[in-house]
């Protein structure tokens, strides 16, 4: 094996430089999370002000959490796998540089309207017109940027990661551009371009895909490199590692409906929604598992190895809550879970235990690498971070399906004369005690990303400019 070097390095400056910014809104966004957490126990902290009203701060939490805490933890990591596996530079520098500008030119753009509420009122896709078609323009130049790497590739095999990747940048777009398209009747406010049930059945087609596919299969390829790495051993089955794949975007894509049960939507639409979220269970299974198995050999590693149990603890809330949302999209399930705070519960199972942990834990396995340090600044940090994360996430989903649980039966409880048994405002107060438990969970994920961010900030100050250069040379004829 040659460990000579090549004069072309990879380019780390950009992976470098996303890998910051996904710690910087991550505590961002978790704070503000925390925060309107916080106002559902005391209502007072809306403030009196519109503009820091739960209703204008909880679409700001969701995108600055999914779009720029997640969003850069995808490209960060996407720029890193596709240059590591196709040893080749990304295609282009200023390309690359301009999807980090422009990514955080859209973050801040959302920033400033959400609170003042500019908004196209559609889950997930909140943000007015002109800032949809700058995300698009910046999307489209990710795109280039990844694919056009691996066409260049100086490997024949594509990496199983790489198609993961590929697969979310590709339909994100298309969901995007679908979603979005709507009639401006101002510099900052549109109507969309669908009517009534039309609407709402493409919203959630975007709504449900974003979940499947920017924060699943993107974060799927992600695991696909890091566990792999990190283990220091093999994929357990590469065969089902591609099965998985064609399963899950074959089958994802057709999830949305199950949103929509008992609405206006067609009565075959819902079912066919119901079903394809049962069948769905398969090929997330057979990714989890694959993950798991892939530390075959190496579980022992796990007693002192808080990066590897990140990613592992990962794969386990992934597992659970791709069990939990097929069967929550049963209709008779979804009867007494819809519109609760299970639902709550049961996204932040897949958005704290899986995005969040595999985010970090890849994370804490890159920074050294790009900043040319042989580890992170302490691993005591990590392994303290780990259990305000676990720990954390728990308390957070527990308190949500306790409260989930309660709301959907007090509602649906009725009197022998037919009339209902508890009013709102009852429920309402059944339910406090779980939010106090709900904002102490998030207040322990966001003091374990102050911890990463401490450690993030002591690792890169020790780093030196020579080191970043040497860090992203590339071996040749060494396996990455």
């Amino acid at each position: 094996m040659s460990t000579a070097i090549s004069p072309t390095a990879y380019n780390y400056k950009v992976v470098r430089q996303f890998a910051v910014m996904t710690v910087i809104w991550g505590v961002i966004g978790m704070s503000l999370g925390v925060f309107i957490a916080a106002q559902l126990v005391w209502p007072e902290l809306n403030l009196g002000m519109e503009w820091t009203s739960f209703g204008r701060l909880r679409p700001l939490h969701t995108n600055a959490v999914i779009f720029a805490f997640g969003g850069c933890a995808l490209m960060a990591t996407s720029f890193y796998v596709v240059q590591r596996t196709s040893q080749v530079r990304l295609i282009s520098d200023s390309l690359a540089a301009f999807v980090f500008w422009g990514w955080q030119a859209v973050i801040v753009a959302a920033v400033i309207t959400l609170p003042m509420g500019f908004t196209g009122s559609k889950e997930y896709a909140e943000l007015e017109w002109p800032i949809d078609i700058l995300l698009g323009i910046v999307w489209i130049a990710y795109a280039v940027v990844f694919f056009g790497t691996i066409v260049k590739r100086q490997t024949k095999h594509i990496y199983v990661g790489n198609w993961f990747y590929g697969a979310f940048i590709l339909v994100t777009a298309m969901l995007h551009i679908v979603n979005s398209a709507a009639v401006p009747v101002s510099l900052f406010k549109s109507y969309s371009a669908y009517a009534g049930a039309t609407d709402a059945m493409i919203q959630w087609w975007y709504g449900h895909n974003a979940v499947g596919f920017f924060l699943t299969t993107g974060f799927l390829g992600m695991m696909y490199y890091f566990v792999p790495k990190q283990a220091e051993r093999p994929i357990y089955s590469y065969r089902l590692s591609i099965v998985h794949f064609w399963a899950l975007i074959t089958l994802y894509i057709w999830a949305g409906p199950h949103h929509l049960h008992y609405t206006a939507l067609p009565d075959w639409a819902q079912s066919l929604g119901m079903a394809m979220s049962i069948i769905l269970l398969a090929p997330s299974w057979g990714g989890m598992i694959n993950g798991m198995m892939s530390l075959s050999g190496a579980w022992h590693k796990l007693r002192t190895d808080p990066i590897l149990r990140f990613l592992v603890v990962s794969l386990a809330f992934y597992g659970m809550s791709t069990f939990e949302g097929p069967m929550m999209a049963i209709k008779t399930v979804n009867a007494l879970s819809h519109y609760t705070d299970w639902t709550i519960g049961h996204v932040h199972a897949g958005a704290l235990g899986w995005v969040a942990m595999i985010s970090i834990g890849a994370l804490y396995h890159l920074l050294p690498k790009v900043f040319g340090r042989p580890q992170m600044h302490s691993v005591g940090l990590i392994n303290a971070h780990f259990w305000l994360a676990t720990i954390g996430t728990v308390l957070y989903i527990a308190s949500m399906w306790v409260n989930g649980i309660t709301q959907g039966l007090m509602w649906r409880a009725v009197n022998e004369d037919g009339t209902l048994t508890y009013s709102f405002v009852e429920a309402l107060e059944a339910s406090h005690p779980g939010y106090v438990v709900r904002m102490i969970g998030g207040a322990f994920f966001v003091a374990g990303m102050l911890l990463m961010a401490y450690n993030t900030y002591r690792t890169v100050r020790a780093a030196k400019a020579s080191e970043y250069e040497v860090a992203a040379q590339i071996p040749v004829g060494v396996a990455h």
